[in-house]
């Protein structure tokens, strides 16, 4: 019996020891694995490994801060996203990030990188700026294009005379007339306009006729009105305006010229302006000679009555308002002055304005 008991006893101490030691065993297992964790989330918090290596993120329009935190781990920027998910929403961060591009480097503590996407530092897209000056012609944007843009001046030339691929209300009733040296001469507004690289000379053209819609939008709302009292279609207020714009340089002039124009073409008289001969030479003539006048174009005023067949230039908006506001005057003869101002002396008689030619050259001397 003794033996039997002494049995029983040393086998409750062994199970006993068992149990002991599993218990044991579980506490330093959780114990281990408290401090694996710790450890683990301690090396997540922190940067990753610096580099100068810049990395690009691009954060899409409406992500969550989960995705976020997916796309920073896929792109290197961070060890762990939920620990990074966590720190988010422990630190109330994450919903004011901005979509775009940001241009990260490896070693970025969480904080900087929320800070850089709070603010929405993003990677400012590469552009170029176009500027086309008032009064400029087809062939002198062309010029410029295709010194300053990756565009050809010779692609664009042609897309000048093919304009219905492109969406403009102001070119929708431009006449197909094969006189016209090019069909949108006088549509492309003259702005800076600003494109993102990898633009096509298309997206020039179809912005800057667009450009003349929203400008011709801004007129006062009896515009149209306006241009069917004077007898003019679109095409043929633009051809005005573009006359106007080439011959005047002050504001408050343009009017006046403007007047004078009406005047002349209301009493077909030959408008005999020296812009539109200018407008069919290469480079602009410092001086005109009597054979320049009596080039043969349907664009020479000198010898055709009438309004040429189309603009001769980039209008600017002053030049279309004088089209369509033109001021009342007698007067049908200008002159520029020969003292610098760049202003006109102006006459109502052929008498009058030869007078007026005799004190601009004694002023000149």
């Amino acid at each position: 019996m003794e033996n039997y008991h002494d049995e029983q006893k040393k086998s409750g101490r062994r199970k006993r020891k068992a149990i002991g030691i599993t218990i044991s065993l579980i506490v330093l297992i959780l114990i281990g694995g408290g401090i694996g964790t710790a450890l683990y989330i301690s090396s997540a918090l922190q940067p990753t490994a610096s580099s100068d290596q810049e990395v690009r993120v691009k954060i899409p329009s409406g992500t969550g801060s989960a995705q976020i935190a997916k796309l920073l781990k896929d792109e290197g920027m961070i060890k762990d996203s939920t620990i990074f998910t966590i720190y988010l929403k422990m630190k109330k961060e994450g919903s004011r990030f901005q979509a775009g591009e940001y241009a990260m480097k490896p070693g970025m503590t969480f904080d900087q990188m929320i800070e850089q996407m709070n603010n929405g530092q993003t990677v400012k897209e590469e552009v170029f700026r176009v500027t086309i000056p008032e009064g400029y012609t087809i062939e002198q944007i062309a010029d410029k294009l295709g010194e300053q843009t990756p565009w050809s001046a010779d692609e664009f030339l042609q897309l000048m005379d093919n304009p219905e691929q492109f969406k403009s209300a102001a070119a929708a009733d431009l006449p197909d007339n094969e006189l016209l040296k090019h069909r949108l001469e006088g549509y492309l507004f003259p702005e800076t306009y600003e494109f993102k690289k990898g633009s096509t000379v298309e997206d020039f053209i179809e912005r800057a006729l667009q450009e003349l819609d929203k400008k011709l939008d801004t007129l006062p709302s009896d515009w149209q009105d306006r241009m069917k009292a004077l007898n003019l279609n679109r095409h043929q207020m633009l051809t005005i305006a573009s006359l106007i714009e080439r011959e005047v340089v002050l504001d408050e002039e343009r009017p006046l010229v403007a007047g004078v124009i009406y005047n002349r073409l209301n009493t077909n008289m030959k408008l005999q302006i020296d812009a539109t001969v200018q407008y069919l030479f290469d480079k602009f003539k410092e001086r005109l000679y009597e054979k320049d006048l009596l080039v043969d174009s349907p664009y020479n005023t000198y010898k055709n009555l009438g309004l040429p067949p189309g603009p001769i230039a980039s209008p600017s908006i002053a030049s279309i308002k004088a089209a369509l506001y033109p001021q009342e005057t007698k007067y049908f003869f200008y002159l520029t002055k020969k003292d610098g101002t760049q202003g006109h002396l102006f006459a109502e008689t052929f008498e009058e304005h030869k007078k007026n030619k005799t004190i601009s050259e004694q002023t000149a001397k």
